[in-house]
C-alpha cells in the first residue's frame, strides 16, 4: 500500500487516519508460517510544526508449535511503530527517521520489517514457565510428572557433583 503524503508535507495540522489489513500469510519463521490472520494497522500520519509524524500499532497473532513442548500455541502481539517521515535528509541515517522518495510511503513494507523484527525468536506457551517434554519417554511435563527416574545431570559432570556435595 502506497501512501501519497505531500498533503502533509504543504499543509501543516493536516492528517491522515490510517485502517487496513495486510495478509502476511507467506512470512517464514523458522519453517513454520505463523501470521495465519491478517495483520492489522491502525494509526495515522500528522503534520504538526513542519514535522510530518507516523503513527500506527500493528496487531498480529502469532500462531505457531511451543518451542518446548510442541502445543500449538496463539499469541497476540502489537508493535508500535513510529517514524519521522522527511522529504530530504541532511545528516546521514537514523532508523527513527524514514526518507521519502517523492512523499510516497510504501506502509506494507514498513509494516513487514517492523512485525518480522518483532516476532520472537524463541515461542513459548506458557512463557519461561513452560516444561518442555521428558527427554526420556516424551510426556509433555506440563501436564503432570511422567515418572521417569530423574537423572541427576550430565553424567560428564559427575566429578564436579562430587566436589560440590561437601
Amino acid at each position: 500500500m502506497i501512501l501519497d503524503l505531500r498533503s502533509l508535507f504543504v499543509n501543516d495540522g493536516e492528517s491522515l487516519s490510517l485502517d487496513c489489513r495486510f495478509d502476511m500469510s507467506e512470512v517464514d519463521f523458522y519453517g513454520e508460517r505463523p501470521l495465519k490472520s491478517p495483520v492489522s494497522v491502525k494509526g495515522s500520519a500528522y503534520s504538526r510544526a513542519g514535522i510530518v509524524t507516523l503513527s500506527v500499532v500493528c496487531d498480529c497473532e502469532y500462531t505457531a508449535p511451543c518451542d518446548r513442548c510442541g502445543k500449538q500455541t496463539v499469541k497476540h502481539y502489537k508493535v508500535p511503530i513510529e517514524r519521522v517521515l522527511v522529504s530530504k535528509l541532511e545528516n546521514g541515517e537514523n532508523d527513527e527517521i524514514i526518507l521519502l522518495q517523492d512523499f510516497k510511503l510504501d506502509l506494507y513494507e514498513l509494516c513487514f520489517t517492523e512485525v518480522v523484527l518483532a516476532m520472537p525468536s524463541k515461542h513459548l506457551c506458557k512463557g519461561e514457565d513452560c516444561k518442555g517434554l521428558c527427554p526420556e519417554c516424551g510426556k509433555d511435563l506440563n501436564d503432570g510428572p511422567c515418572g521417569c527416574a530423574t537423572t541427576s545431570g550430565d553424567p560428564r559432570m559427575a566429578a564436579l557433583a562430587k566436589l560440590l556435595e561437601n
